[in-house]
């Protein structure tokens, strides 16, 4: 890509020349010339009265020489990270659209965990066993994600939008200098184009978003997790694991990892977990965050919140539910004191059952909500413990 000065059309007014912020313009002999310090920003075609100046895109596309769509498989936990297997689930669809077959790259994990991608879709698995891989470092990933992807040249690349995903897909992204969409909610290919749909919520989630990555490969995506069903496996079917031998003495970490420490021991994975119960600003103080725990824990379920009250500092980030947060789908999901910004709903709406408590009777979350208690949560809420350990008594 470049900037492009149409000649014949350049009268040398010097219009683009005085807006440019980068200084990256100037005029010779009463025409335009563009310097190397262009970064495309755009500010010199919106000053041009004569639409002399337009950014010129040089179709290098590769498409015939990539092909196939490869799954990274996050492992946490020595398990599979169940986005993985809704990102297998997906990919599979997108493959059969395509023509082409579902692969996937695992590290740091034995062929028992390989085999079980198989049975979820994957057609081929390239397993790295060693098990020094089995605590993920950035470097390393990187330069073996990036060989494998050089090597194998696929047309799509998908990873979860986790913790850990976001960490490494930027990463991957500028190694192979190609797009990258984040926190991705829908996927869809055009079949004419071969280009990947990539569907993402923008502006607090009011308007959705699709990107598209026409000029380069792989077209990378990190989805988030929970926003895509995750498929049945099927027992016993068959595929290919390629084994993947490291040259340890060509890698170079960038970190090195002490320890794990967890702010709290007995934490639920918010986005495994079948039951949520969350607390919001109704709630008016931290101490008070102690309600939403004893009733999480008497369902069985984990504790989530809404964006106010972790800003507030009232409870630490990795509980917060929502667009800057996680992504959930619970079975159940118990919103205590939350209005429902569209924000939040973003990350709880498709739960398979929401009851909504709130004092508010026009509260945006009664909209969503499957079962909604209008009242105050100081009364209801202890209520509802003591039923529950009442039920749980006898």
């Amino acid at each position: 890509m470049g900037l492009k000065i149409i000649l014949e059309k350049c009268t040398g007014c010097g219009r683009c020349v005085a807006v440019c912020p980068q200084k990256a313009l100037r005029l010779e002999d009463k025409k335009v010339v563009v310097l190397p310090t262009c970064n495309l920003c755009g500010i010199c075609i919106d000053a041009c009265k004569f639409n002399a100046i337009q950014i010129e895109v040089k179709e290098e596309r590769k498409d015939s020489l990539y092909r196939g769509i490869l799954i990274y498989a996050e492992v946490k936990d020595s398990r599979i990270h169940p986005v993985s297997f809704e990102l297998l689930g997906e990919g599979k669809k997108l493959a059969e659209k395509l023509g082409v077959k579902t692969e996937a790259v695992l590290m740091g994990a034995g062929e028992e965990l390989a085999q079980e991608l198989i049975e979820y879709g994957a057609d081929k698995v390239y397993l790295y066993s060693d098990e020094r891989l089995s605590r993920p470092e950035i470097g390393v990933y990187t330069s073996l994600l990036t060989q494998l992807i050089r090597k194998r040249r696929p047309e799509i690349f998908l990873m979860g939008a986790t913790s850990w995903g976001r960490t490494l897909a930027p990463c991957l992204a500028a190694r192979l200098k190609t797009g990258l969409t984040a926190d991705c909610t829908e996927l869809d290919v055009d079949m004419k184009k071969r280009l990947l749909l990539q569907t993402r919520p923008a502006f607090g989630g009011n308007v959705m978003a699709t990107i598209l990555t026409p000029y380069h490969r792989p077209q990378m995506a990190t989805v988030r997790p929970h926003v895509i069903k995750k498929p049945s496996p099927q027992k016993g079917r068959k595929g290919e694991i390629e084994k993947v031998e490291v040259n340890w003495g060509k890698l170079s970490p960038l970190t090195k990892l002490v320890d794990f420490i967890r702010v709290e021991k007995e934490v639920v994975d918010l986005q495994e977990a079948d039951i949520i119960v969350s607390g919001g600003r109704g709630l008016g103080k931290a101490e008070n965050f102690s309600l939403i725990r004893e009733l999480a824990s008497l369902l069985g379920g984990a504790v989530g919140a809404s964006r106010a009250t972790v800003d507030a500092g009232w409870i630490p980030s990795y509980h917060q539910v929502g667009q800057t947060g996680k992504t959930v789908q619970p079975k159940l999901y118990v919103a205590v004191g939350i209005s429902g910004a569209i924000q939040h709903l973003v990350g709880m709406k498709s739960s398979e059952i929401i009851v909504a408590i709130n004092k508010d009777p026009e509260a945006p979350i009664f909209q969503v909500a499957t079962y909604g208690i209008v009242g105050d949560l100081f009364e209801v809420v202890p209520l509802l413990i003591k039923k529950l350990k009442e039920i749980k008594g006898s």
